[in-house]
């Protein structure tokens, strides 16, 4: 049983000039000169769907599968008391959670509420509920966004 994450620290960055665009994470819409030849998490999304770093830091790669890893010994440690049983319905009830849950983006789009007092982080504030990576995205209205959602844009 793993409590943290394993060490995944890369010795080399890879330079992609599409992190120039997007800017710091604390600041979107700002050069980010630190990352500007590191890739994002953002950009490399492994089979797993665990977020891949390359960065200068070993923490920091660490920190992004920090979640991941808790969510998972928390899945082992109610298998080995409960039987298989537990984490499935958990894993159902997250699943029914993250598709029903959905408001425009007009109205602040969908905060996920349900699904973190599901997961027991619902008292918890993390620097993705501040900064969610969309500010500097135009926002589309609401038709548009409903035709997409049921299918309608290619008309």
């Amino acid at each position: 049983m793993k409590i943290a994450p394993p060490s995944s620290h890369s010795t080399s960055a890879t330079n992609t000039s599409s992190n120039t665009t997007k800017g710091a994470p604390s600041a979107p819409g700002l050069h980010d000169t630190l990352r500007s030849s590191l890739s994002s998490t953002n950009d490399t999304i492994t089979p797993s769907g665990t977020p891949q770093l390359t960065s200068s830091h070993p923490l920091e790669s660490r920190l992004a599968q920090w979640q991941a890893t808790q969510d998972t010994l928390k899945m082992n440690m109610l298998r080995r008391n409960f039987g298989i049983a537990e984490p499935v319905r958990r894993g159902m009830e997250a699943k029914i959670c993250k598709e029903g849950e959905w408001r425009p983006a007009c109205l602040g789009g969908s905060a996920g509420v349900s699904g973190e007092v599901l997961a027991g982080r619902d008292t918890e504030i993390s620097w993705e509920d501040v900064y969610r990576g969309d500010e500097s995205r135009e926002a589309t209205d609401f038709h548009t966004e409903m035709e997409g959602k049921v299918g309608m844009e290619r008309w």
